[in-house]
């Protein structure tokens, strides 16, 4: 089954929630890559007209326009070792929590025939929740990787797993992952 790894937002602005994940993406990366096998990385943000009222993004509203993330701020940029894993590679700009809402992931992934998603990175009950469920609901067999995302607390991480792995795929961790794909 063709398969992508499909990296969420890992971004300056939540490195405090990479602590106990950041090692296991980076495995991840390089294992998919060492295979030749897609990697997709994903940048959260919205632009300067969706930070200034009148506010029409329901992130900003929910979020405010300062504590929401500027495209082309320091926080918004990829971590550095995920912007040097990320090179040569599909880098999807999104404004929502839903990798697939406003951007062309769908046809990144229809291009190169993929049928399955392993998804990692943060914040587990947001976007990456949201997006492996989207994929899900759009045919993906979809993998969430619990040791390879993270979020602002441990009772966040389990309540975006749980849902997700209750009815929409598998929770794999990365030591499996590696094994499972070569």
């Amino acid at each position: 089954m063709r398969t992508a790894l499909l990296v969420i937002d890992v971004q300056n602005t939540f490195t405090s929630m990479t602590h106990g994940c950041l090692a296991n993406i980076l495995k991840l990366s390089s294992h998919f890559k060492a295979h030749n096998i897609p990697r997709i990385f994903t940048q959260h943000g919205h632009t300067k007209e969706e930070l200034t009222p009148p506010l029409k993004n329901q992130l900003v509203k929910r979020w405010s326009p300062s504590g929401s993330i500027a495209r082309g701020s320091k926080d918004w940029e990829l971590m550095p070792d995920i912007a040097k894993a990320a090179q040569g590679c599909p880098i999807i700009h999104k404004n929502t929590y839903d990798a697939f809402i406003n951007t062309n992931l769908a046809e990144i992934l229809k291009e190169q025939g993929i049928e399955r998603l392993v998804v990692c990175g943060v914040m587990t009950d947001c976007c990456v929740d949201t997006t492996a469920r989207s994929a899900f609901n759009r045919g993906f067999e979809t993998w969430l990787v619990p040791d390879a995302c993270g979020t602002a607390s441990k009772k966040q991480h389990e309540a975006g797993l749980n849902g997700f792995g209750y009815a929409f795929g598998e929770l794999i961790e990365t030591a499996e992952i590696l094994g499972k794909i070569q």
